[in-house]
């Protein structure tokens, strides 16, 4: 039986997935779940530990094994479970000797834990892999970890301070991707925009990015997973202007709308440079899209706040929102914060998810009649130049298609005649 992995959370997380595979495989681990965890919301926690509970009824004899966020700042708590064999921390697991050394069936929950103080990290180390399973597109990490403290989040503590992989090792892995077939590679990180910080000459997120097309000239496609806009350079917004490979989405880290909840955030912006931003690109770019994460309910907010945020996501077109609702995490400022009623947080969420759903309606319909590049997932879905999903039927996966868009279900856009492939 070989390794089972299952991953929650972020695509750092699904890159960092393929990694534990290998390393647990190699280590000689057999009959084992690998459980990598995310601890951005309290319910990411809570469907963390019921899959954990699932598993080992349906495969009562696998050796199951935590890691990942959660599991690095909630260890103790995953260790006390009983279906837990053990719990590893996030540099942990991507070593192969976490693997070897993992201890028998029935041993206390304190041998089971192997996590160690994360804020001690200092460098990440490259990690190689000939790509992800299950995926079309290839996810490449660049950074991991967060030097800065908004009140919300639990993510600093489980991933530790920023750390930036060289640049000539990110060149090297999307070279081994692309000669394995991948057209579209995704730079991946925690707070990927703070890339370049801690290496020498403080090189920038626009300059690897620069770097890569120049380097691996093969690349078709290049995307960013998330970016935090206020730590965008202008060797980013000349990617936008200037390069047909570096693709039209961007997806923002918002978190709010209104100014005095994003300074109670401890965020870094304000409402107007989101905009400005959102403008500037479009104005480089027209055909530009934003997707986003916003949070409803966050603690003091008033209507008028939770109001300003859908205003924002109106002004800036966010064609892809994701909304969360507040999930008060423990050791954060704003738990201590004056709470809002839960059902006022769910009532705030459900009401911003319905601006999201007529903002993206209002992106599908003017895709209508446009010819768009798309690539084929292997679900018979696939993806255009702005993100935006699209049924495929029939469509080989991994393809490079231009199509014409007939029209829209208000979820994804449909096709209609197949243009042509991309060399």
């Amino acid at each position: 039986m070989s390794v089972e992995v299952i991953t929650f959370g972020c695509r750092l997380n699904t890159f960092e997935s393929e990694v534990m595979r290998r390393e647990a495989e190699a280590a000689g681990l057999r009959g084992a779940v690998l459980v990598n965890t995310c601890a951005v919301t309290g319910e990411a926690v809570r469907q963390a530990r019921q899959t954990i509970r699932r598993l080992k009824r349906e495969q009562p004899g696998a050796r199951i094994v935590v890691t990942g966020c959660a599991a690095q700042v909630e260890g103790a708590a995953f260790a006390a479970m009983p279906e837990v064999d053990a719990v590893l921390g996030n540099e942990e697991k991507l070593k192969r000797e976490s693997y070897v050394a993992l201890p028998d069936f029935g041993v206390e929950a304190e041998e089971k834990l192997r996590v160690n103080d994360i804020m001690s990290v200092t460098e990440t180390a490259p990690q190689f892999v000939d790509g992800i399973d299950g995926h079309v597109r290839a996810f490449l990490q660049v950074q991991t970890g967060c030097d800065h403290r908004c009140t919300f989040c639990i993510i600093p503590y489980g991933r530790g301070n920023s750390r930036s992989v060289p640049m000539g090792a990110v060149v090297d892995q999307a070279r081994r991707l692309i000669e394995g077939g991948y057209r579209e590679v995704v730079l991946t990180g925690v707070d990927a925009t703070s890339y370049g910080g801690d290496l020498p000459g403080r090189p920038t997120l626009g300059q690897l990015a620069k770097t890569l097309l120049k380097q691996v000239p093969e690349i078709a496609r290049l995307r960013l997973s998330s970016i935090d806009s206020i730590e965008v350079d202008t060797h980013l917004l000349d990617l936008i202007a200037d390069e047909p490979r570096f693709m039209p989405h961007l997806h923002l880290s918002l978190q709010h709308g209104d100014d005095m909840i994003l300074k109670r955030m401890k965020r870094r912006h304000l409402a107007a440079d989101a905009l400005a931003f959102a403008q500037t690109a479009r104005r480089l770019r027209p055909e530009m899209s934003f997707g986003a994460d916003m949070i409803a309910g966050f603690p003091t907010e008033t209507a008028e706040m939770a109001e300003n945020s859908a205003r924002l996501a109106e002004a800036m077109g966010i064609a892809h929102l994701h909304v969360f609702p507040y999930s008060p995490r423990p050791g954060t400022p704003a738990a201590r914060m004056p709470q809002l009623d839960r059902g006022l947080v769910k009532a705030r969420a459900a009401a911003l998810r319905a601006v999201a759903e007529r903002l993206h309606v209002r992106h599908l319909d003017r895709l209508a009649g446009s010819r768009q590049m798309i690539l084929v997932e292997r679900n018979g879905m696939a993806h255009t130049e702005d993100f935006t999903l699209v049924a495929a039927p029939g469509l080989s996966p991994g393809a490079l298609v231009g199509v014409t868009i007939t029209g829209h279900n208000g979820r994804h856009l449909q096709i209609g005649t197949v243009a042509d492939a991309a060399a």
